[in-house]
């Protein structure tokens, strides 16, 4: 079987861990090459799959997002597809306990830079007609307590996607975005086990409490998310653009 994105360059943000990381994997292993960009401390200890650069820089700076996108044309000569991965995930916080420096740092990641990546990878993309993948939730489309941050984050996303397949659609460029249910990334687990800390269930009983929410009666797992965003980069998903695609387990 022909290899998915043989010869295609990608270039994914927050790539060096949890889900970007192993979209970088799938990604690898269905014959794309290209680049991952993340903060330059997390560079030491990455562990890129075969044929992806790590690219020191931060998401919520548009400067090293256009820095990114020309050193994966230097060094590829094309850009095929992006994936808008890179997002902060807030701690829980009442409504009248909101840090306003805290929602600016996070709107700038995962609102800010999911634009900025769109609008500097635009160009390659708009070259040979391609893919964009952004990272949304479920909470693209619904809300939970204590979440009003990350909810407004990623309710924008939304915005940005369909709009974003609006404008682009006429280069044949597609736009699409993911909407993970809960993970058991070290993002989510660090937030499960900093409210176990202050009382709340232990890890094991937030997990379980998860899991018996959906129809599979388990939880999505990153791998899983990966190959939906291998769907949506691939050629399988031609005709398809301005959607977002739940990987939830069947969240009713």
């Amino acid at each position: 079987m022909h290899p998915l994105l043989e010869g295609r360059v990608a270039l994914i943000t927050g790539g060096s861990r949890g889900l970007g990381l192993a979209i970088a994997s799938c990604f690898s292993a269905a014959g794309a090459k290209g680049g991952a960009i993340d903060l330059p401390e997390l560079g030491r200890d990455a562990r890129l799959p075969a044929g992806f650069d790590f690219i020191a820089g931060d998401v919520g700076d548009e400067a090293s997002l256009e820095k990114a996108v020309a050193a994966v044309l230097e060094r590829h000569g094309r850009l095929d597809v992006v994936v808008a991965n890179a997002g902060l995930v807030p701690p829980w916080r009442e409504t009248e306990t909101l840090d306003l420096v805290e929602w600016d740092r996070v709107m700038a990641v995962n609102v800010r830079g999911v634009a900025a990546t769109l609008k500097h990878a635009t160009p390659a993309l708009k070259a040979g007609g391609g893919s964009a993948i952004l990272m949304a939730s479920i909470n693209a489309f619904v809300a939970h307590p204590r979440q009003m941050l990350y909810t407004a984050s990623k309710h924008a996303v939304l915005g940005i996607l369909r709009a974003a397949a609006q404008d682009l659609g006429r280069y044949n460029v597609r736009v699409n975005a993911i909407a993970p249910g809960p993970i058991a990334t070290d993002a989510l687990l660090e937030r499960i086990r900093a409210r176990a800390r202050d009382g709340g269930p232990s890890e094991e009983q937030a997990l379980a409490g998860l899991a018996s929410g959906n129809a599979l009666q388990r939880l999505a797992t990153a791998e899983e998310v990966a190959k939906a965003a291998l769907f949506l980069a691939s050629d399988l998903s031609s005709g398809i653009s301005g959607e977002l695609l739940p990987v939830d387990a069947g969240l009713a």
